[in-house]
């Protein structure tokens, strides 16, 4: 295995790994610990955007420019992602399959689209 691969892969489990878990501790009112939850979640989102550049400057490549179609798809990728979980969200908590399926969907066309786009983003 390649060090940049092992890298990645150790960075990405770790970072994955302490997203989910604070988020579940921010999300779960069981868990009773909001705060917590968002400082790990937090630390988890910085791990794997330090996977980002870490496997950018392994590979020699320059930092991530912002041009106008990075921009572009880093806002249809929130977008999208935002819509998945709203739809996510209806069909789970207010039980409004239809309009959750709906939504669902159309999230998931979006992020769909970026894959054509994110094929020209260097």
């Amino acid at each position: 295995m390649k060090k940049k691969n092992y890298v990645s892969l150790v960075m990405g489990t770790v970072g994955g790994v302490l997203f989910a878990l604070g988020m579940c501790m921010a999300l779960l009112p069981e868990w009773n610990a909001f705060t917590q939850g968002i400082v790990i979640g937090a630390a988890g989102a910085v791990i794997l955007l330090a996977m980002l550049m870490v496997r950018r400057k392994i590979d020699g490549k320059p930092a991530v420019k912002l041009n106008g179609k990075a921009a572009a798809a880093v806002a249809l990728g929130v977008f999208g992602a935002l819509v998945l979980g709203a739809g996510m969200c209806l069909v789970m908590v207010y039980d409004m399959l239809l309009p959750g399926t709906a939504a669902g969907m159309v999230g998931i066309l979006l992020l769909l689209a970026l894959i054509p786009i994110c094929r020209g983003v260097e």
